[in-house]
C-alpha cells in the first residue's frame, strides 16, 4: 500500500483484487473532497456499482442512489441518480486529467456533480476545465485497470468498501 502523509484526506477503496488508495485534493476542489470523505464515513459507495466503464477512457461509479449491488438492483438504472445531498459548484482548477485523476462525474450542468465519480484510465486532456478533478490514485491502479468494461457491464464490479485512511 501507498505512503500515506493526509490520513483525513486519503480514501482506500477496496476492490475485487486489492485496495485503490487515493489521495484527495482538498486545496484544489475543497466540497467535492469533503463530500467524498461524507458519503464514504456514511457508508454511501460501499457495494456501489462501476456502472460505466469504458476501455481506454475511464471507470465510473458513486451512484449512491440506484447503484448499490445489495439492494433491488438494475444496472440499466444506475449511474442516473445521486445522494440526497445537494449536488455541487464546479471546482475547475488547472490540473490536468491525467491517467489515475478522479474526476466528478456530472450532467450537462456544470453544477451538478453529487456523488458519482471517475478515475482516468489514461491521460484525458480533452476533459480539462470541464469537469472538477479532486483526487489522484497513488496506489493499486492495476486494480483499477482490471475493473470489467462495459456501458453498462454485464456483470458489474463494484467497490466494495470505501473509507476514509484516518477512520481505518
Amino acid at each position: 500500500m501507498a505512503d500515506i502523509t493526509d490520513p483525513e484526506n486519503t480514501i482506500i477503496v477496496t476492490l475485487k483484487d486489492g485496495d485503490v488508495v487515493i489521495q484527495l485534493l482538498p486545496d484544489v476542489a475543497p466540497k467535492h473532497s469533503e463530500r467524498m470523505k461524507e458519503l464514504a464515513r456514511a457508508g454511501a459507495y460501499d457495494n456501489v456499482v462501476f456502472h460505466r466503464v469504458i476501455e481506454g477512457f475511464m471507470a465510473q461509479t458513486g451512484d449512491v442512489a440506484n447503484g448499490n449491488a445489495e439492494q433491488n438492483f438494475d444496472i440499466r438504472r444506475a449511474g442516473t441518480g445521486g445522494s440526497d445531498l445537494p449536488d455541487l459548484p464546479a471546482e475547475f482548477s488547472k490540473l490536468p486529467h491525467d491517467r489515475g485523476t478522479l474526476g466528478a462525474a456530472r450532467s450537462a450542468n456544470p453544477n451538478s456533480a453529487n456523488s458519482q465519480f471517475f478515475i482516468n484510465f489514461r491521460d484525458n486532456h480533452f476533459l480539462n476545465g470541464q469537469y472538477t478533478v479532486y483526487g489522484r490514485v497513488i496506489s493499486g491502479m492495476d486494480f483499477v485497470d482490471a475493473i470489467v468494461r462495459g456501458e453498462p457491464p454485464t456483470t458489474p464490479d463494484r467497490m466494495i468498501k470505501v473509507r476514509v485512511a484516518a477512520d481505518a
